[in-house]
């Protein structure tokens, strides 16, 4: 079993700080080795929802320090490991996220078996998980997006960016996940646009590409239809997310190629 399980959808700050969607990051289950992606404001209150355990966490991954991507960094942290108690998991977060004025507070360190600074380029290994960090995101923090690659399936997740030419370059997989929190392109915005998601999708030509870290302008303009005609343009299915939805890689292998 491989799923995804979508904790939130929201992105900008008037989704997060009015809660109009939730904002409680991804979690993967890979086969049985079960990852958080950027738990923000309300993860644990969305996971415990939907009763998935944080004691059963290998890993807690942090794209970029943002507060709608690592508001409940702790609390997770803390909820893994029990409190302390339980010396578990594997916390991978950029080096600016650990420094001065940090989101990981230090007396929750030692908590983890380990914690791993993220560099551009780089590789990871979680139980039978591999992930990358193929280049750098052109944002206001330091920021990654991930390449995941399981036995079955490779799959990507470009989080927070402003688009540049090497993104579509750069990733790949049957399956892409865009943090799209923009409808329209312009402005001195760190984030990307629907035609930048359509531009990345043409190019990486996935079997699936998910739409998740909405904006205001992209909720008002029905994701999900907005989703519908990008699947006509690109030839690729495309899928607006939902807070609580949940995509089982195997239907990446019915999909067509």
């Amino acid at each position: 079993m491989e799923v995804i399980t979508f904790l939130g959808t929201a992105g900008a700050r008037v989704m997060v700080a009015n809660q109009i969607l939730a904002s409680g990051g991804l979690w993967l289950n890979l086969n049985g080795t079960e990852m958080l992606l950027d738990p923000g404001p309300g993860c644990l209150v969305q996971a415990a929802k939907r009763k998935l355990r944080a004691t059963k966490l290998k890993a807690i991954l942090l794209s970029h320090r943002h507060l709608d991507h690592s508001a409940d960094m702790n609390i997770m942290i803390e909820a893994m490991t029990e409190g302390g108690l339980q010396r578990r998991g594997v916390v991978f977060a950029p080096a600016d996220a650990l420094e001065d004025d940090p989101v990981i507070l230090r007396y929750l360190r030692r908590y983890p078996e380990e914690i791993m600074v993220l560099a551009e380029g780089r590789s990871y290994e979680v139980g039978e998980v591999c992930f990358e960090t193929p280049i750098r995101h052109q944002h206001g923090v330091e920021t990654y997006g991930f390449i995941f690659t399981t036995p079955e399936h490779t799959f990507s997740y470009i989080s927070d960016t402003r688009y540049f030419s090497e993104l579509g370059k750069r990733y790949r997989g049957d399956l892409l996940i865009l943090n799209v929190v923009r409808l329209a392109p312009g402005g001195p915005y760190d984030h990307l646009s629907l035609p930048d998601a359509q531009e990345i999708i043409g190019e990486i030509k996935p079997k699936a590409a998910i739409l998740t870290h909405f904006g205001m302008t992209m909720w008002r303009a029905k994701p999900w239809e907005l989703a519908e005609k990008l699947s006509r343009e690109t030839g690729t299915r495309v899928i607006a997310a939902r807070d609580g939805m949940k995509f089982d890689l195997a239907q990446l292998d019915e999909a067509p190629a």
